[in-house]
């Protein structure tokens, strides 16, 4: 029987990018006084558990909308970042909280990756997280950031992170789950 395993961040509780503004939401109806729950939520797009768009830091680049939904859907493999990629593998999910180097983000865009998930608020960190996103969304590699794999055993799974249709915006939040079982 197949399990699903929920990798998500809870997004009003998730911890935030330096800069970033944090998610919030407000009831603005209940069902005590209009007889419907209504909510309002301010959040930016790269909050919690999210995919970055090409146009994050690629002038002209594609929008959220525009990315291939096959990217995040299909069989990924989950494991420590040691700098090696299985042969074949087009979605990557790298446990721990280790930041990707200018150099793993060249090696990963030549591997056939597609789509490269890290635990960390970002694929990279510091002085160079701009040329690891760079290197990575210039290669058509799609970063899925923010993911909870603390509890999840290295292996090959069923992806499924689908971004909202959010057309031009530079990224989305995603509700991330790994499927085991169906492989």
């Amino acid at each position: 029987m197949a399990q699903i395993i929920d990798i998500s961040r809870p997004l009003f509780e998730c911890e935030t990018y330096p800069g970033d503004s944090k998610p919030r939401f407000a009831r603005v109806k209940t069902v005590a006084a209009d007889g419907f729950c209504l909510t309002d939520m301010t959040l930016c797009v790269h909050n919690g558990t999210h995919v970055d768009a090409p146009m994050h830091f690629i002038d002209d680049g594609a929008g959220v909308g525009d990315l291939p939904l096959d990217a995040f859907y299909g069989k990924c493999v989950v494991k420590a970042w040691d700098g090696s990629i299985p042969q074949g593998c087009e979605r990557l999910l790298l446990r721990g909280g280790h930041s990707l180097t200018a150099t793993d983000a060249e090696l990963i865009a030549r591997s056939g990756v597609r789509l490269l998930g890290v635990e960390g608020l970002s694929v990279g960190e510091g002085e160079t997280t701009n040329d690891v996103h760079m290197t990575l969304l210039g290669a058509g590699v799609i970063p899925l950031e923010g993911l909870a794999l603390t509890e999840v055993r290295d292996g090959e799974y069923v992806l499924s992170a689908m971004p909202l249709n959010l057309g031009k915006c530079d990224g989305s939040p995603v509700r991330a789950v790994l499927i085991e079982g169906i492989l």
